[in-house]
Protein backbone atom coordinates (compact mmCIF):
# COMPACT_ATOMS: atom_id res chain seq x y z
CA UNK A 1 0.00 0.00 0.00
CA UNK A 2 1.12 3.64 -0.79
CA UNK A 3 1.38 5.67 2.11
CA UNK A 4 -0.77 8.93 2.04
CA UNK A 5 0.09 12.16 2.60
CA UNK A 6 -0.80 12.21 6.12
CA UNK A 7 -1.57 9.10 8.08
CA UNK A 8 -3.96 8.88 10.74
CA UNK A 9 -3.78 5.69 12.62
CA UNK A 10 -7.17 5.88 14.69
CA UNK A 11 -7.32 4.40 18.44
CA UNK A 12 -11.11 4.21 19.57
CA UNK A 13 -12.77 1.90 22.46
CA UNK A 14 -14.54 2.42 25.56
CA UNK A 15 -13.10 3.59 28.85
CA UNK A 16 -9.93 1.75 30.67
CA UNK A 17 -9.67 -0.35 27.54
CA UNK A 18 -5.34 0.92 27.50
CA UNK A 19 -5.97 3.36 24.81
CA UNK A 20 -4.06 6.71 25.97
CA UNK A 21 -1.15 3.81 26.90
CA UNK A 22 -1.42 2.28 23.57
CA UNK A 23 -1.75 5.35 21.37
CA UNK A 24 1.34 7.26 22.84
CA UNK A 25 3.30 3.98 22.77
CA UNK A 26 2.43 3.62 19.25
CA UNK A 27 3.45 7.31 18.48
CA UNK A 28 7.01 6.60 19.81
CA UNK A 29 7.57 3.45 17.94
CA UNK A 30 6.41 5.25 14.31
CA UNK A 31 7.72 8.88 15.34
CA UNK A 32 4.49 10.27 14.77
CA UNK A 33 2.66 13.30 16.95
CA UNK A 34 0.12 11.76 19.77
CA UNK A 35 -3.38 13.50 20.07
CA UNK A 36 -5.71 12.44 22.74
CA UNK A 37 -9.21 13.87 21.45
CA UNK A 38 -10.77 12.50 25.54
CA UNK A 39 -8.78 15.25 26.56
CA UNK A 40 -10.26 17.98 24.98
CA UNK A 41 -13.37 16.82 26.09
CA UNK A 42 -11.64 16.58 29.46
CA UNK A 43 -10.98 20.38 29.20
CA UNK A 44 -13.78 21.73 28.52
CA UNK A 45 -15.61 20.33 30.73
CA UNK A 46 -13.28 21.75 33.54
CA UNK A 47 -14.38 24.75 31.93
CA UNK A 48 -17.81 24.13 32.19
CA UNK A 49 -17.24 23.62 35.93
CA UNK A 50 -14.79 26.37 36.27
CA UNK A 51 -16.96 28.76 35.59
CA UNK A 52 -19.87 27.19 37.44
CA UNK A 53 -21.49 25.68 34.49
CA UNK A 54 -24.20 22.65 35.07
CA UNK A 55 -22.76 20.02 32.62
CA UNK A 56 -26.15 18.23 32.26
CA UNK A 57 -27.61 21.53 30.96
CA UNK A 58 -26.88 21.27 27.39
CA UNK A 59 -28.09 25.14 26.51
CA UNK A 60 -25.78 25.81 29.41
CA UNK A 61 -23.00 24.28 28.51
CA UNK A 62 -23.65 25.42 24.80
CA UNK A 63 -23.48 28.71 25.75
CA UNK A 64 -20.36 28.49 27.32
CA UNK A 65 -18.97 26.95 24.31
CA UNK A 66 -19.68 30.18 22.74
CA UNK A 67 -17.79 32.19 24.87
CA UNK A 68 -14.83 29.62 25.29
CA UNK A 69 -11.36 31.36 23.40
CA UNK A 70 -10.15 27.50 22.15
CA UNK A 71 -6.86 26.96 20.84
CA UNK A 72 -4.73 23.89 20.25
CA UNK A 73 -1.35 22.74 18.88
CA UNK A 74 1.61 20.80 19.46
CA UNK A 75 4.09 20.95 22.29
CA UNK A 76 6.43 18.94 20.97
CA UNK A 77 4.98 15.58 19.66
CA UNK A 78 1.97 15.41 22.19
CA UNK A 79 -1.08 17.88 21.38
CA UNK A 80 -2.51 20.45 23.36
CA UNK A 81 -5.72 22.31 23.92
CA UNK A 82 -6.27 25.73 25.93
CA UNK A 83 -9.25 27.55 27.00
CA UNK A 84 -9.26 31.26 28.01
CA UNK A 85 -5.44 30.90 27.96
CA UNK A 86 -5.04 27.73 30.59
CA UNK A 87 -4.25 24.51 29.70
CA UNK A 88 -6.14 22.52 32.89
CA UNK A 89 -3.40 19.54 32.28
CA UNK A 90 -3.66 18.82 36.36
CA UNK A 91 -7.46 18.83 36.74
CA UNK A 92 -8.17 16.83 33.70
CA UNK A 93 -8.50 13.35 35.82
CA UNK A 94 -9.98 15.26 38.61
CA UNK A 95 -13.32 13.52 40.16
CA UNK A 96 -15.62 16.44 39.03
CA UNK A 97 -14.17 16.06 35.06
CA UNK A 98 -15.09 12.44 35.60
CA UNK A 99 -18.35 12.18 36.70
CA UNK A 100 -19.46 15.43 34.15
CA UNK A 101 -16.86 14.70 30.96
CA UNK A 102 -19.73 11.72 29.28
CA UNK A 103 -22.48 14.80 29.29
CA UNK A 104 -20.63 17.49 28.25
CA UNK A 105 -19.79 15.11 25.46
CA UNK A 106 -23.16 14.55 24.19
CA UNK A 107 -23.90 18.10 23.63
CA UNK A 108 -23.94 17.78 19.47
CA UNK A 109 -22.26 21.30 19.39
CA UNK A 110 -19.20 20.97 21.69
CA UNK A 111 -18.72 17.46 19.72
CA UNK A 112 -18.59 19.64 16.32
CA UNK A 113 -16.13 21.92 18.09
CA UNK A 114 -13.65 19.29 18.96
CA UNK A 115 -14.11 17.34 15.76
CA UNK A 116 -12.83 20.44 14.02
CA UNK A 117 -10.33 21.16 16.67
CA UNK A 118 -9.04 17.62 16.00
CA UNK A 119 -9.61 17.58 11.88
CA UNK A 120 -7.04 20.90 11.62
CA UNK A 121 -4.66 19.59 14.02
CA UNK A 122 -4.45 16.00 11.96
CA UNK A 123 -3.82 17.90 8.38
CA UNK A 124 -0.05 18.91 10.56
CA UNK A 125 1.48 15.96 10.96
CA UNK A 126 1.11 11.88 11.08
CA UNK A 127 -0.64 11.18 13.97
CA UNK A 128 -1.98 8.54 16.30
CA UNK A 129 -5.29 9.78 17.53
CA UNK A 130 -7.11 8.25 20.30
CA UNK A 131 -10.60 8.58 21.42
CA UNK A 132 -14.37 6.45 20.98
CA UNK A 133 -15.14 7.96 17.18
CA UNK A 134 -12.11 8.57 15.85
CA UNK A 135 -12.31 5.90 12.80
CA UNK A 136 -16.11 5.70 13.07
CA UNK A 137 -16.76 9.36 12.82
CA UNK A 138 -13.87 12.04 13.07
CA UNK A 139 -12.02 10.57 10.31
CA UNK A 140 -13.88 7.75 8.76
CA UNK A 141 -11.39 7.77 5.60
CA UNK A 142 -7.92 6.55 7.46
CA UNK A 143 -7.24 2.88 6.77
CA UNK A 144 -5.57 2.32 9.87
CA UNK A 145 -8.29 1.94 12.43
CA UNK A 146 -7.95 -0.03 15.52
CA UNK A 147 -10.75 -0.37 18.60
CA UNK A 148 -9.57 -1.81 21.58
CA UNK A 149 -11.82 -3.41 23.95
CA UNK A 150 -11.38 -6.01 27.67
CA UNK A 151 -14.57 -7.18 29.79
CA UNK A 152 -15.81 -4.82 32.13
CA UNK A 153 -14.69 -6.28 35.50
CA UNK A 154 -11.21 -5.80 33.85
CA UNK A 155 -11.45 -2.28 32.82
CA UNK A 156 -13.38 -1.07 36.13
CA UNK A 157 -10.22 -2.59 38.29
CA UNK A 158 -7.78 -0.60 36.28
CA UNK A 159 -9.97 2.49 36.57
CA UNK A 160 -9.88 1.77 40.33
CA UNK A 161 -6.07 0.92 40.16
CA UNK A 162 -5.57 4.41 39.02
CA UNK A 163 -7.59 5.99 41.36
CA UNK A 164 -10.74 6.82 40.06
CA UNK A 165 -13.81 6.14 40.69
CA UNK A 166 -16.29 6.49 37.78
CA UNK A 167 -18.39 4.03 36.89
CA UNK A 168 -17.36 1.80 33.72
CA UNK A 169 -21.01 0.71 33.24
CA UNK A 170 -22.55 3.55 33.08
CA UNK A 171 -19.76 5.45 31.01
CA UNK A 172 -20.41 2.65 28.52
CA UNK A 173 -24.50 3.24 28.58
CA UNK A 174 -23.71 6.54 27.92
CA UNK A 175 -21.13 6.87 25.21
CA UNK A 176 -23.22 4.03 23.48
CA UNK A 177 -26.37 5.47 23.40
CA UNK A 178 -25.65 8.70 22.79
CA UNK A 179 -27.60 10.65 19.65
CA UNK A 180 -24.27 12.27 18.43
CA UNK A 181 -21.77 9.92 17.71
CA UNK A 182 -21.97 7.25 19.48
CA UNK A 183 -19.35 4.63 20.89
CA UNK A 184 -19.60 2.22 18.01
CA UNK A 185 -16.98 -0.78 16.02
CA UNK A 186 -16.22 0.78 12.52
CA UNK A 187 -16.82 -2.32 10.50
CA UNK A 188 -13.21 -1.73 9.10
CA UNK A 189 -11.82 -1.90 12.50
CA UNK A 190 -9.34 -4.51 13.70
CA UNK A 191 -10.55 -5.50 17.19
CA UNK A 192 -7.70 -5.98 19.89
CA UNK A 193 -9.09 -7.77 23.42
CA UNK A 194 -6.52 -5.50 25.99
CA UNK A 195 -7.55 -7.73 28.48
CA UNK A 196 -5.63 -10.91 27.33
CA UNK A 197 -2.30 -9.40 25.84
CA UNK A 198 -0.04 -7.13 27.82
CA UNK A 199 1.25 -3.82 26.29
CA UNK A 200 3.74 -4.79 24.38
CA UNK A 201 1.58 -7.49 22.58
CA UNK A 202 -1.29 -4.45 22.01
CA UNK A 203 1.41 -2.61 20.34
CA UNK A 204 3.02 -5.79 18.41
CA UNK A 205 -0.40 -6.98 17.49
CA UNK A 206 -0.99 -3.71 15.82
CA UNK A 207 2.55 -2.51 14.54
CA UNK A 208 2.22 -5.76 12.47
CA UNK A 209 -0.27 -4.56 10.84
CA UNK A 210 0.98 -1.46 10.13
CA UNK A 211 3.91 -2.85 8.73
CA UNK A 212 1.91 -5.27 6.49
CA UNK A 213 0.54 -2.12 4.91
CA UNK A 214 3.64 -0.45 4.16
CA UNK A 215 4.00 1.53 7.49
CA UNK A 216 7.43 1.02 9.23
CA UNK A 217 8.54 1.88 12.84
CA UNK A 218 11.36 4.62 13.67
CA UNK A 219 14.07 1.92 14.57
CA UNK A 220 13.20 0.24 11.09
Amino acid sequence: MMKPERVIIAIDGPAASGKSTVARELAKRFGFSYMNSGSMYRAFTWYVLSRDGNPFDSVEVEGLLESAVISSGFDGRASYIEIDGVRPTADLLSEDVNRSVSAVSTVPAVRTRIFNELRALADKHDVVIEGRDIGSVVFPETPFKFYLDAPQVVRQRRREAQGQKDEIALRDQIDSSRHTAPLVISPDAHVIDTGTLDLNGVLDAISNRLANAGLTTVSS
